[in-house]
């Protein structure tokens, strides 16, 4: 799909230089740990269902269209990220390519707020699934103290180190794969008994619009399941060798959790009916229960506890990483760019993010439209990075890096364009939330520029 520019003079090892406070201490199997574990998160334990309410048995289908999607964007980000390994990700980006402090800060924002209300909704979420898991029957007191306990923790092992966190990850990544293949395997038993239909994954009741604008509307869903991978990019100073590590790893998680949704998905409709599969925020626990009933139900809840809080861990990772960054770009005030003398972390970073976060989990909660609200500000940020590749194309680099056919840029720009739009069928309440969203950021850019003003 891409190919890479030898034309440049240097390396590819140039190109991680130690022109870094941070650790390098992500190899690539980590890194691919970190990619396929922020991919797969909440998004493939509670979407499926929603999903399957858009499109019937053809549930597969829109996770494979939001996966096409997901590498045309990620062929803008690998060419960025090994052409300019920094930890700011797209607001950087955006900066190099326009040079207006306005819109940096807004994208970077956006980012920022992707990944908060995304934690913050799985703290709360794994608080409510050891609730409901574990027949604790916790009130509304106990789910909040529970997710801010469980931040907490995580800013934590945060501030412990990289090599902790991302250690964490992969470890929280393995158990979510291993749900996942119980799910495979309680399929293939099923399919082998006679149990299961595997022709209801293809069943599709056409109404008056046809097929297409159903799996639009399946899409905007699902690629909220896809999303993750743009968080390995503020993970640049820390990764061993970027420009030779993050081609492979990132287009091999994309391919790996995309292959993991697909079936699972057909597994998933070809047990449980599309009714009873799009109720409630736990399709595969329905599945679980329908193919193996003898099957303890509170190993798999324990299981999507850590699913959804390995969400949460990433996000807060890269929030507290992009806030860093920007600081160091002269984007936010220099004090959030501060890092431990030892354990070479960006500590105001992390106390900010986590604060952010606490104060989510208090005083918003968990709100049903977030999954769609954060994919529609993605999608945004999404079409200015695949712009702003076409924009850096002139500008050159010392060190060999990874090169996105302007195709497939401008194709990433113009679907990521269409799936932000009304006409995919999203909630008008999504926009009103991210209308919300961005006001604040206006309010925190003027703030930042008189802050920065007197500082000076």
């Amino acid at each position: 799909m891409a190919e890479r520019n030898d034309t440049t003079l240097g390396n590819a090892e140039s190109a991680g230089g130690d022109d870094t406070q941070l650790k390098r201490a992500i190899g690539p199997g980590l890194l691919l740990l970190f990619i396929v574990g922020d991919v797969l998160g909440t998004g493939i334990y509670a979407l499926t269902g929603k999903v399957a309410e858009e499109v019937g048995g053809l549930v597969w289908l829109p996770f494979l269209v939001a996966f096409v999607v997901a590498s045309l964007t990620a062929c803008s980000y690998l060419e960025l990220v090994t052409k300019y390994p920094k930890a700011a990700g797209a607001a950087l980006y955006t900066e190099k390519a326009f040079g207006i402090h306005f819109v940096t800060f807004l994208v970077a924002f956006a980012v920022m707020s992707s990944g908060l209300t995304s934690s913050s909704t799985a703290a709360r979420a794994f608080a409510e699934n050891m609730s409901a898991g574990f027949s604790m029957e916790l009130g509304g007191f106990a789910i909040t103290l529970i997710g801010l306990v469980f931040v907490a923790a995580i800013a934590l092992i945060n501030m412990r180190g990289v090599s902790e966190s991302v250690g964490l990850n992969a470890v929280f990544t393995c158990i979510e794969l291993t749900g996942l293949i119980i799910i495979v395997v309680i399929g293939v038993m099923v399919f082998g008994s006679g149990g299961a239909d595997i022709g209801k994954a293809f069943d599709f009741e056409s109404g008056d619009g046809g097929i297409f604008w159903p799996v639009v509307a399946g899409t905007t869903l699902a690629f909220f399941a896809m999303v993750g991978f743009e968080d390995s990019v503020n993970m640049a100073e820390e990764t061993k060798n970027p420009s030779r590590n993050f081609p492979r790893m990132l287009f091999a998680g994309l391919s790996i959790a995309a292959l993991l949704y697909v079936v699972v998905s057909i597994v998933a409709i070809s047990i449980v009916p599309v009714e009873e599969l799009a109720k409630g925020d736990t399709p595969l626990l329905k599945v679980v229960s329908a193919g193996a009933p003898g099957f303890p139900p509170w190993i798999f809840g324990l299981i999507t506890m850590i699913a959804v809080g390995n969400s949460a861990l990433i996000n807060l990772l890269m929030a507290s990483r992009l806030v860093y960054g920007m600081s160091q770009e002269g984007v936010l005030p220099s004090v959030l760019g501060k890092v431990h003398s030892q354990r070479k972390t960006p500590v105001t970073a992390i106390l900010f993010t986590t604060a952010l976060a606490a104060g989510l989990i208090t005083f918003v909660g968990a709100v049903p439209e977030l999954g769609g609200t954060t994919a529609l500000l993605l999608l945004a940020v999404f079409t200015v990075v695949n712009i702003a590749v076409l924009v850096l194309r002139s500008d050159t680099v010392d060190h060999d890096h990874f090169r996105s056919p302007i195709a497939v840029s401008v194709a990433g720009a113009l679907t990521c364009a269409f799936l932000v739009g009304p006409w995919t069928g999203r909630e008008p309440v999504q926009y009103l939330i991210a209308g919300v969203l961005i006001g604040i950021g206006i309010v925190l850019w003027v703030a930042t520029r008189i802050w920065m003003r007197r500082a000076e």
